[in-house]
């Protein structure tokens, strides 16, 4: 009786995991649509970011022109090019995703 027991259950057991068993493309496209629908909130914010370190560096490269620093050249390229980084990656990635 233990052994018929111990089928049934091993039985009940598997029908329950194969009722559960999704299909695995189903999953992907769903995956897929909440990463695009995030996608346009997420570039937003990138540019938001990069607005505001705009700012930022603005602010700092003009203390370091008013102070007289030398090296006033290579902090607003620096700045300006992680800015400029910033937009073009985000640029890139939503045609890349043709989003």
């Amino acid at each position: 009786m233990g052994q018929k027991q111990l089928a049934i259950s091993a039985l009940l057991w598997l029908t329950h995991v194969a009722a559960r068993a999704q299909d695995g493309i189903a999953g992907i496209n769903e995956a897929n649509q909440k990463v695009r629908s995030y996608f346009d909130a997420g570039t937003n914010l990138m540019y938001a970011v990069g607005a505001i370190l705009g700012l930022i560096g603005a602010v700092k490269v003009y203390q370091k022109w008013n102070a007289g620093d030398p090296d006033t050249g290579k902090v607003a390229a620096a700045w300006f090019g992680s800015c400029v980084f910033l937009v073009v990656v985000t640029t890139v990635i939503k045609s890349f995703f043709g989003v």
